[in-house]
Formats: C-alpha cells, sequence, structure tokens
C-alpha cells in the first residue's frame, strides 16, 4: 500500500509536519543523550525522505506502507512513534518546570521531516559507563521528603569519579524493568560547581515520563532509575562518563571534569502491556457497548442502525483517580479501535503489548484524540464516538472507509512532560 499522510489526524496539505508530530521527553536544560555528551539544540533543517516499510499507523498523523493494520512502528519496542522522526537529537523544549529529560526523536514515516542539524555540534563521548556502585568516598548529605524538592549539601571533598545510584528510601510500588515507563520528579545540582540545575519541582512542576533504560537518556537518568520501585527516592552522583562525557556541556555551565548529582523520585512505573482494571460504568443507549476482555482488545458493539454522529461523544468506563490530562503533555495509554458501523476493530495496542505514547494538543493525533483525551484524569478508561470530521474525513484508510465514524477504548494509563512540537 502507498504512503499516505494521515491517521487520528492528519498533515496539513503542504505535507509539512503540524505542530506535535514526533515526541520527545522532558528533564533538565539538556539532560538528553544516549551515553554521554549531548549535542547543543541547534536549528532544524529539512531532512531528505528515506523509504520505510513500516507498519501502518493509526493513532497519528501520518501513515505507513501496510505490514500489519495494528502495527505502530516503535523503538524501542514499546515506544509509541507519531509523526516525523528525527535522526539526531533535538532542541531542549523548557516545558512546565523548564526540564527536559530527552528530546530524541526518530522516525522514517514522514518525508521531508524537520531535522536538527549536526552543524557545530560537539560529539557524543565514547568513553564507557562507569559500573554503578552504591557508595563512594565522599556523598552528598540529602534531606526531604519523597515527592518534595531535595535539599542537596556537598562535602568538601571533590567527587571521585564514582557513578553512584544509591537508595534513600525504598517504595512499594511496582519494580522498574528495562522497557518500563516510569514517571519522576528529579532535583539536581553540579558537584563541580556547586550550582543547581533546574530540576522539576517547583511552580507549574509535573513528573517525567520516559521509558526506562532506552538509550535516550543520559545514563545518569536512564539506567539509574531500573532494578527500583515506584515510591522509591534515589540518590545519582554521575561523573561525566555517566552525564555529558570529556566536553561537557556549556549551555548548562557543566565543565568537562563535573560531576552531576540528582535527586530522583520515582512516581510511578507502567510496564508496557499494562492495563487498567476495575467495574466499568455501561455506556449510554446510543453509543456502542464496550466488553472488558483484559489484556486482549475490547469488544465494541454497535448500536443497531445508530445514525452516525456529527460531534464528538465521550463517556468514562472506568473513573480514574489520578490528576487531569493537559494539552501539551505526553500521555501514556492502550487503546482498541473499531468502526462504528459494524464494531470491526481495525487496530490494538494489545495486540501487540505495548502502550502507546503522544502529545496531547499537537496535532500528532486525530483530533477527536486530542479532545477526547485532554481533560480527563490518569487512570481512567474512556469510551469515544469520533466523527469522520475529527478522524480521516473523507480519506480511506486501509481497512477504514471513506467518511467513518470511529470509536475507540482507551486507558489513560500515565502523564507526563512532553514536547508539543519539535
Amino acid at each position: 500500500m502507498s504512503e499516505k499522510a494521515s491517521s487520528p489526524g492528519e498533515a496539513d496539505t503542504t505535507g509539512n509536519p503540524r505542530p506535535g508530530d514526533g515526541e520527545s521527553i522532558v528533564v533538565p536544560p539538556s539532560l538528553v543523550t544516549p551515553q554521554g555528551g549531548w549535542a547543543a539544540p541547534v536549528p532544524a533543517q529539512s531532512a531528505a525522505p528515506k523509504p520505510d516499510a513500516g507498519p501502518q499507523i493509526f493513532a497519528s498523523t501520518q501513515r505507513k506502507e501496510d505490514v500489519s493494520e495494528a502495527g505502530y512502528d516503535q523503538d524501542p519496542p514499546g515506544v509509541g512513534r507519531l509523526g516525523v522522526i528525527l535522526g539526531t537529537i533535538l532542541a531542549v523544549l523548557l516545558v512546565g518546570s523548564g526540564v527536559t529529560l530527552y528530546v530524541v526523536n526518530k522516525d522514517d514515516a514522514k518525508p521531508a521531516a524537520k531535522s536538527a542539524a549536526p552543524t557545530a555540534a560537539p560529539t557524543p563521548t565514547e568513553d564507557p559507563v562507569p559500573p554503578i556502585k552504591d557508595t563512594a568516598k565522599a556523598l552528598p548529605t540529602i534531606t526531604g521528603d519523597f515527592g518534595s524538592k531535595a535539599t542537596i549539601e556537598l562535602p568538601k571533598e571533590a567527587a571521585d569519579g564514582t557513578f553512584v545510584v544509591k537508595e534513600l528510601s525504598a517504595g512499594n510500588g511496582a519494580k522498574v524493568d528495562k522497557g518500563t515507563w516510569v514517571t519522576t520528579d528529579f532535583t539536581a545540582m553540579d558537584w563541580g560547581t556547586g550550582k543547581e540545575i533546574q530540576g522539576s519541582y517547583g511552580d507549574g512542576g509535573k513528573p517525567q515520563l520516559f521509558q526506562a533504560d532506552s538509550g535516550k537518556l543520559i545514563p545518569a537518568l536512564d539506567k539509574a532509575v531500573t532494578g527500583h520501585k515506584a515510591g522509591s527516592r534515589l540518590l545519582v552522583v554521575a561523573p561525566p562518563g555517566a552525564a555529558f562525557g570529556a566536553q561537557g556541556n556549556s549551555a548548562m555551565g557543566v565543565n568537562p571534569t563535573d560531576s552531576l548529582v540528582f535527586v530522583i523520585d520515582i512516581r510511578n512505573a507502567t510496564a508496557p502491556d499494562t492495563v487498567l482494571s476495575g467495574d466499568m460504568t455501561a455506556p449510554p443507549a446510543d453509543m456502542p457497548k464496550v466488553k472488558d476482555n483484559g489484556k486482549k482488545p475490547a469488544d465494541i458493539t454497535p448500536v443497531p442502525g445508530a445514525a452516525d454522529p456529527t460531534d464528538l461523544k465521550s463517556h468514562v468506563l472506568i473513573q480514574g483517580k489520578g490528576r487531569k490530562v493537559e494539552a501539551g503533555e505526553k500521555v501514556l495509554v492502550q487503546y482498541t479501535g473499531a468502526l462504528y458501523k459494524d464494531g470491526k476493530k481495525f487496530d490494538s495496542s494489545l495486540d501487540r503489548g505495548q502502550a502507546f505514547t503522544f502529545v496531547t494538543g499537537g496535532g500528532g493525533v486525530i483530533e477527536g484524540w486530542d479532545k477526547g483525551v485532554t481533560g480527563q484524569t490518569v487512570g481512567s478508561r474512556i469510551e469515544l464516538v469520533i466523527p469522520a470530521s475529527l478522524a480521516y474525513k473523507d480519506q480511506a484508510q486501509a481497512s477504514i472507509p471513506a467518511n467513518s465514524t470511529l470509536v475507540f477504548v482507551i486507558d489513560i494509563l500515565d502523564a507526563g512532560v512532553g514536547g508539543a512540537d519539535n
């Protein structure tokens, strides 16, 4: 099947990416990079189109050639990718708390996509990441409780180069494994200069959502949370080899020999195949019925003879107890999509056992998703009936006929700071 420019949301008529295409993740102005050394933000420029034989995308603005009707392209498995995939590190976004954990975007789904230019960017270090230990000759003194900004008191001694991850307090939540989605808050300081690095606590601060040990963050963040449970507070001391490498980070004022100190609070840990559970409230009579099948896609039964709606309809099947999702946040979901007329499933993240992420309000998904998910609470399962005007309009998409009304059952698993556009 040839490429098409749509999926719960559409590219503009020029073929250029709309705001929100692609995804990013957040922590301080630049704590971004696989394996030390982070390239400073540079102006974006056009990238040449790349051939793609990836699966189709039904929840984003871009489509791919047919491999399986349900398949979203993911890298690594479990990382949903919407819109443009940029081959290099993008400019750090200062969102909410002003911090970003990572902004590595890659996506061959969109031709002529904007990409960060490599000009004058330092090359990431190839130095091996030091082994993680739980102590060192001298460590900072940390005061404060989980869930609030930590106070970091540096010792008189200089850092000795040890990569330390020490659990200050143990949580009793789910364990973080490689690939687990986590939300964290953090406080940070440069041991070399004694200066504070902006963290996620403060006015408007929100948890940072990312996938553990995915190789897209500096090792100090990427690897530190793995093996610990949600509810834990960690002290992390990162020498250059676990942070920005031998070149340091001039944008942050980090010198080549500086060690960094983080206090990380693990808020939530969500396995990629997680689904919500609980008693469901039946939808109103004019909306399709939904049968919960656990970790298998829900059965969606249409209303016989029902006319296609002209407006978005939503119903909360399971009421979550988390905070409300705001526009511009990265959201972690499981979903099943079906045709309104006959209930035929055309896509489900549950078939892949991999939760999907997107940024609300950025145009990276169809308008019905942006409007329907924004304002809902984390931990909720919702049903959305999306008219064609808020979906694919008059464009047929593989097994989705033109002018189709769509039904989605969506589990809102978590949300955190994420880039609204790249």
